[in-house]
């Protein structure tokens, strides 16, 4: 089932939600019609729903990788000293950073074995479109055109360089959805104003 938001109604929900408080997500599970999203709105011939009939929920199931931070926290000044006594780094991006600062090449961050296996069962990897997205306080939960293609919208740490208002411009293509104005040397856990990748 794609990602509920604890402040949008059951239907927006099944929609497209952006209201209420931010929340995170699996972006390989949150988004409507994502790869591990079952609640699917197009007809399939496999198991668990070999009907392909929706159920028309939407759960916070899909929270569950990664959960234990959002946004807020809000990290006092001044990054990425504070950053990284909150146990986190700067322009760390949820679910793709490794520890030593360089992007994952693939999902095995995320997943046992990447994600994904072959017929056989041999291990194979998500290699884009993975990782932690963050909806709510006007930020959309799903991107994309749809139905095999539905995305989300990645988070990354970002700083701050003078008062930015909710859902204003914290980075270049990283929004405030803390749902508070921050202050300059304050970091919040930024939404991109871009779509992550199609999985892949």
């Amino acid at each position: 089932m794609p990602a509920g938001l604890p402040g949008s109604t059951a239907a927006q929900n099944l929609a497209n939600p952006s209201l209420g408080p931010s929340v995170i997500f699996d972006l390989l599970s949150g988004p409507r019609g994502s790869p591990k999203d079952r609640d699917v709105d197009i007809a399939y011939n496999a198991a668990p729903n070999s009907a392909g009939t929706p159920s028309n929920n939407a759960s916070t199931g899909a929270l569950s990788t990664g959960i234990g931070f959002g946004s807020p926290p809000i990290f006092p000044p001044t990054a990425p000293a504070s950053i990284v006594a909150a146990g986190f780094n700067d322009d760390y991006v949820p679910g793709v950073t490794k520890p030593d600062g360089t992007a994952a090449a693939n999902a095995t961050m995320m997943y046992i074995g990447g994600g994904r296996s072959l017929a056989d069962g041999t291990s194979n990897p998500y290699t884009a479109g993975f990782g932690i997205g963050m909806a709510g306080q006007g930020g959309l939960r799903d991107a994309g055109a749809g139905p095999t293609t539905y995305t989300g919208f990645p988070t990354k740490t970002v700083t701050a360089v003078g008062t930015v208002a909710n859902g204003a411009v914290v980075e270049t293509g990283f929004a405030n959805r803390s749902g508070v104005s921050i202050t300059i040397g304050q970091s919040v856990f930024g939404v991109s104003s871009t779509a992550s990748a199609t999985p892949a």
